[in-house]
C-alpha cells in the first residue's frame, strides 16, 4: 500500500511520501518513467497489509501527516492533492495464476475560480500547481472522451504535470475509472456547479477495456522454474551418459543453487515485508491507545482545519501541571511544537494550574481567544476557541469533568472566521439591519458578500504577515464596497468585497478586487517561499516594481458621494445645499457645497418670475441650468496625508462621459468654483421624469502623488453657442434633424408664412368685432368702466398670486433640506455593539430626542407652508369679493 500527497508550488509540483519517517527534502520526491512501470516515484514508501482495518489506519496515518506536514508559511496543508495507491494481489494456487491490481484513490483539492472577465485581475496565474494541474487533468479526460467518440486525436498530454503523469494508467490505460462529483446547492455556485458537471460529463464519455493483469514478480518465478527444470534434466543426461564432464556439472549445479536462492528470496520478501509492517502496527497502535488515554484524562487543544476531514487530527496534551511552552521551538519534553505563518519560535506559554488552564502570550506574538486579540494571561473555559499566529486555528477542550454532552462540530472552521468577523463589527445581523431587513430574513446577495469577507480575512492576516516578515511596509484591509451608498434614484448598490491595501511610510492606498488579491497572494507566497522559507531572502535583490506582487500603478480612488436631488429644477427653482459625501461603509468623507441654478441661455441666473407652478409646462422648451461647485470641506483623504488632492465627477442624465473637475491639492478645504452649464433644446418626457425622481451623484475622487489626474472625455458631446453642454439627446436629435431640413422646405415655410399672416389679418378683424360687442355688452350693464378696471386688477392679481406661491414653495424646499439632514442622521444613528444596558438607555433617550427634533421640523415646515398657502388663498378670496 502506497500513499503520496502533492504539494502545489508555483514552479512545479513536489511529491512527497506521507508514511516515511524520515525528514523531506526540499524538491521533494522525483517521479520517473520506466519502459516497463510506466511513471513511477522514486523512494516511496511501500508497506504491506493483511486486512481492511490496516488500510484505514494507513489512510487516517497519511490524513494526519498531510495536515501536520505544514510550513512556516501555512499551517493547513489540504491545499493539494492526495494520492493513495492501493496494491492488491490475488494467487491461485492450484492454477497457479496471480491476479494484481492497482486502486488509485485521489482527493483533488479544489480550484480558485476567477471571473470571466480578466480586466480584475492583474496577472491571471494558471502557474498555481493545483489549478494547472487540473486543467491538465481536464484536457487529458477531453481528449480521452474524443478518442472514445471516434475523432482523431494525435497527442494526450499526460506529461505536462505530475498528477496526470501518475494517473496515466488509471486514466487511459488498462483500468476502469469512477469519478465523484461534489456540488452545491445554492443558487451564487451556479456556474462552478455546471462546470463540475461538464467536467464530469467528459470523464464519463471515456470507454477503457480492461483484462487480467499477470505480475511480473510471478512470472519472473516460473522463469526460474522453468530454468531449473532444464538445468535438473541435464544433469540427468549428463549422468546417465556417463561423460566426465566436471566442469559443466558444477557449472549447472552453481546456476541450479542460483535459481533456488532467488525464487526462495522472491517468496521470503512478502513475509519479510510483512513482519516489518506488523512492527510499525504494534507502533502505531501503541501510539493511538495512548492518544485515547490521554484525552479521558488531561487537557488538550485540537486543530480545525478549512477541510472538515482535516479537523481534529492534531491533538496537542497539556499534561502534567506547570507551563507549557507553544511554538516552533522543539528543545524540552515540555515543548507544544505547532507550525504556521506567524508563529515564534516560543509564542505562548500555557499554564496548568489546580485544574486550570490559562494562556499567556509571549511579547510580540498574536493570540486571539474567541475572537478578542489576547494580551495578558487568559483562563481558559471548555470549547473556547484560539487563534494562534495568522491563522492557526484551535478548539481547547477542557478536563473530562468539565466536558458535556455538547456537539462540538458546530465549531467548524466558518464558525472560527464568522466569531472573528463579528469581533470586528461585521456579522450577517448588521447587515440586515443596515438594510432595513429582519435579522431572520437576510437577502441572499448579502449572504454572498458575508461568506466571501470570512473567506477573505484569514487570507488578508496571511498577506499581512508576509508583509510584515518580508519587510514590505503594506498593511492589507479587508473592506465592503457600496455598503452605504445608493444610485441616483436612491436604491442601494450591489455590495462585493474588496482589499484596500496602504504603503506605511508613503501613505499610498490601492484598492484591489477580490479576483486580484487571490491572484496576488499567490505570487505573495512564491516570493515569502523563495526569501524567506528557503532562507536566502539576505542573499537576493529587491524585486523590480513591476513584478513585485506588493506594489501597483497609482490610480484615482473612489472615496465617497453625495447626492444632490434635482427635484427643484422642475420647478426652475434654484437650489443651494451643503451636501454630504458618505464613503462606501457610511463614513463621512467631507462636506461639499452645491448649487443648482436655472438660468438663461447666456447664463444669467432666472428670476422669481420664471418659477413654474406645473412642471409639465416645461414640456417642448428650452432649459438652462448650471451645477455650480463651491467648495469642500473636512476632507478626511488629505487630513490623512496632505500630499493628496481630489477631483470631483458627476454625469447629468444621458452625458455619455462622466464629467470631472480640476484637480485641487494640499488643502483640506479647497475652493472648487468649478460651474458647468447644461442645456436641453427642447425639454422631453423622461427628461421631466428624470429631474422629478433622480439626484445627481457627486463622486469623490481622491489622488496621490505619482497618480494621473482624470481628464474629462467630450467624445459625443454636443455643445451649444454659450458652450452649453447638450443634454437630452431625444430633443437635441429632434432640433438638430429640423435645422437640417429647414433648408430644404424653405419654400414651403414662406408659403406658410403667408398663410400665417393672412390668419393674423382675419384675427385682427375678428377682435375688432369682439371689443365692438364687448363695449355694447359693458354699456348695457352701466358699468363699462368700472368693469374694465376690474378687469385690469384681475388680471394683475393671478401674476401676484403665482409668485407669492412660488416663494411658499422655494421656502417650504430650503426647510426640508434640514428635516431630510436630521432623517438621514436618524437612519445611522445606533447603539454601540458593546454598550451596556446604562449606554441603550442614554441611546434611547438620545434617540427620543431625535426624533421629537424631527417631529417638529417637519411638523413647523408643514404648517408654514398651509399657512402660506391658506392666506394666499384668502387673499384672493377677499379681492375677488370686493370685484364681484
Amino acid at each position: 500500500m502506497v500513499f503520496l500527497v502533492l504539494c502545489g508550488t508555483p514552479n512545479s509540483a513536489q511529491v512527497a511520501d506521507l508514511l516515511s519517517k524520515t525528514s523531506r527534502s526540499a524538491g521533494g520526491l522525483r517521479v520517473r518513467e520506466d519502459q516497463q512501470r510506466g511513471f513511477y516515484v522514486e523512494g516511496l514508501r511501500r508497506v504491506p497489509c493483511d486486512s481492511a482495518v490496516q488500510v484505514e489506519q494507513l489512510m487516517e496515518q497519511g490524513t494526519r501527516t498531510r495536515t501536520t506536514a505544514a510550513t512556516h508559511m501555512n499551517a493547513n496543508s489540504s491545499r493539494s492533492h492526495m494520492l493513495i495507491i492501493i496494491q492488491l494481489k490475488q494467487i491461485f494456487s492450484k492454477e497457479c495464476i496471480t491476479k494484481q491490481s492497482n486502486i488509485y484513490l485521489v482527493d483533488l483539492a479544489g480550484s480558485e475560480r476567477q471571473r470571466s472577465s480578466g480586466s480584475e485581475a492583474d496577472r491571471l496565474k494558471e502557474g498555481t500547481a493545483i489549478n494547472l494541474s487540473l486543467t491538465t487533468l481536464g484536457n487529458v479526460i477531453s481528449a480521452l472522451a474524443d478518442m472514445t467518440l471516434g475523432k482523431k486525436v494525435v497527442h494526450i498530454p499526460y506529461r505536462d504535470s505530475v498528477l496526470t503523469k501518475l494517473l496515466q494508467s488509471a486514466l487511459g490505460g488498462n483500468s476502469r475509472t469512477v469519478m465523484i462529483a461534489t456540488l452545491s446547492p445554492a443558487d451564487i455556485c451556479y456556474e462552478e456547479s455546471l462546470s463540475t458537471l461538464r467536467y464530469a460529463e467528459r470523464a464519463k464519455r471515456i470507454q477503457n477495456k480492461a483484462v487480467v493483469n499477470e505480475s511480473p514478480t510471478e512470472r519472473l518465478v516460473k522463469e526460474l522454474k522453468a530454468e531449473n527444470a532444464k538445468l535438473l534434466l541435464r544433469l540427468s543426461r549428463l549422468g546417465q551418459e556417463g561423460r566426465k564432464a566436471d566442469d559443466e556439472t558444477k557449472e549447472l549445479r552453481r546456476l541450479l543453487t542460483h535459481n533456488e536462492l532467488q525464487i526462495r528470496a522472491i517468496q521470503t520478501l512478502w513475509e519479510q515485508h510483512l513482519q516489518e509492517a506488523l512492527k510499525d502496527w504494534e507502533t502505531q497502535y501503541a501510539t493511538i491507545t495512548q492518544e485515547r488515554r490521554m484525552m479521558q484524562m488531561h487537557p488538550y487543544i485540537m486543530n480545525i482545519n478549512e477541510d472538515a476531514q482535516l479537523s481534529g487530527v492534531v491533538k496537542l496534551f497539556i499534561q502534567e501541571e506547570g507551563e507549557w511552552d507553544i511554538g516552533l521551538a522543539e528543545n524540552s519534553s515540555r515543548s507544544l511544537c505547532i507550525r504556521g505563518l506567524g508563529i515564534q519560535e516560543k509564542h505562548a506559554v500555557f499554564s496548568n494550574q489546580q485544574r486550570r488552564v490559562s494562556v499567556t502570550p509571549l511579547s510580540g506574538s498574536k493570540v486571539i481567544v474567541n475572537g478578542v486579540p489576547a494580551s495578558k494571561r487568559i483562563e481558559l473555559q471548555h470549547l473556547d476557541r484560539l487563534v494562534l499566529g495568522s491563522n492557526s486555528t484551535y478548539l481547547f477542550i477542557g478536563f473530562p469533568s468539565e466536558r458535556s454532552v455538547e456537539d462540538w462540530s458546530r465549531y467548524d472552521y466558518d464558525y472560527f472566521q464568522s466569531e472573528l468577523a463579528a469581533a470586528e463589527g461585521f456579522h450577517i445581523q448588521s447587515l440586515c439591519d443596515d438594510q432595513g431587513r429582519r435579522p431572520h430574513q437576510p437577502d441572499p446577495s448579502l449572504l454572498a458578500v458575508f461568506y466571501d469577507y470570512i473567506k477573505l480575512m484569514p487570507m488578508v492576516t496571511e498577506a499581512n504577515q508576509m508583509s510584515k516578515e518580508l519587510k514590505k511596509g503594506v498593511e492589507f484591509k479587508l473592506e465592503i464596497k457600496n455598503l452605504a451608498m445608493s444610485d441616483s434614484k436612491g436604491h442601494d448598490l450591489e455590495k462585493d468585497t474588496a482589499v484596500r491595501v496602504t504603503s506605511v511610510e508613503s501613505k499610498q492606498v490601492w484598492m484591489w478586487s477580490k479576483a486580484k488579491f487571490v491572484n496576488r497572494k499567490f505570487l505573495m507566497e512564491e516570493v515569502y517561499q523563495q526569501q524567506v522559507v528557503g532562507g536566502d531572502g539576505a542573499d537576493r535583490a529587491p524585486l523590480p516594481r513591476d513584478r513585485d506582487p506588493f506594489w501597483d500603478p497609482l490610480e484615482p480612488l473612489h472615496l465617497g458621494s453625495a447626492h444632490l436631488w434635482l427635484q427643484s429644477l422642475a420647478f426652475r427653482i434654484p437650489l443651494e445645499e451643503q451636501v454630504e459625501v458618505v464613503g462606501p461603509e457610511g463614513t463621512e468623507e467631507a462636506i461639499l457645497q452645491a448649487q443648482l441654478v436655472p438660468c438663461s441661455p447666456t447664463g444669467l441666473p432666472l428670476g422669481e418670475d420664471d418659477i413654474l407652478i406645473d412642471p409639465s409646462e416645461l414640456l417642448g422648451k428650452r432649459l438652462d441650468f448650471q451645477l455650480v461647485l463651491d467648495q469642500c470641506c473636512g476632507l478626511r483623504w488629505v487630513k490623512e496625508a496632505r500630499n493628496r488632492g481630489v477631483q470631483i465627477g458627476f454625469q447629468v442624465f444621458d452625458c455619455p462621459q462622466p464629467l470631472y473637475t480640476p484637480a485641487v491639492w494640499h488643502n483640506v478645504n479647497p475652493l472648487l468654483d468649478h460651474r458647468v452649464q447644461f442645456t436641453a433644446l427642447r425639454t422631453s418626457q423622461e427628461l421631466l421624469s428624470y429631474l422629478q425622481s433622480n439626484a445627481l451623484v457627486l463622486e469623490l475622487w481622491g489622488l496621490q502623488e505619482g497618480c494621473s489626474e482624470m481628464v474629462s472625455c467630450m467624445d459625443g458631446v454636443k455643445m451649444t453657442q454659450e458652450d452649453g453642454i447638450i443634454i437630452d439627446k431625444i430633443s437635441a436629435s429632434e432640433h438638430s434633424t429640423a435645422e437640417s431640413v429647414g433648408s430644404d422646405l424653405s419654400s414651403s415655410l414662406r408659403a406658410l408664412h403667408q398663410d400665417l399672416e393672412q390668419l393674423r389679418n382675419a384675427n385682427a378683424v375678428l377682435k375688432k368685432e369682439n371689443g365692438a360687442l364687448r363695449e355694447q355688452l359693458n354699456s348695457a350693464r352701466n358699468g363699462v368702466e368700472n368693469n374694465r378696471g376690474r378687469q385690469e386688477r384681475r388680471g394683475s392679481l393671478r401674476p401676484s398670486c403665482d409668485a407669492e406661491f412660488a416663494k411658499a414653495l422655494k421656502v417650504f424646499y430650503h426647510s426640508m433640506t434640514s428635516v431630510r439632514g436630521q432623517l438621514q442622521r436618524l437612519r445611522r444613528h445606533r447603539p454601540s455593539e458593546e454598550a451596556d444596558l446604562l449606554g441603550l438607555r442614554l441611546f434611547v433617550d438620545e434617540h427620543t430626542y431625535l426624533l421629537k427634533d424631527f417631529s417638529e421640523q417637519l411638523e413647523q415646515c408643514v404648517t408654514a407652508l398651509k399657512q402660506d398657502v391658506a392666506a394666499i388663498v384668502r387673499r384672493k378670496r377677499e379681492k375677488s369679493g370686493i370685484w364681484s
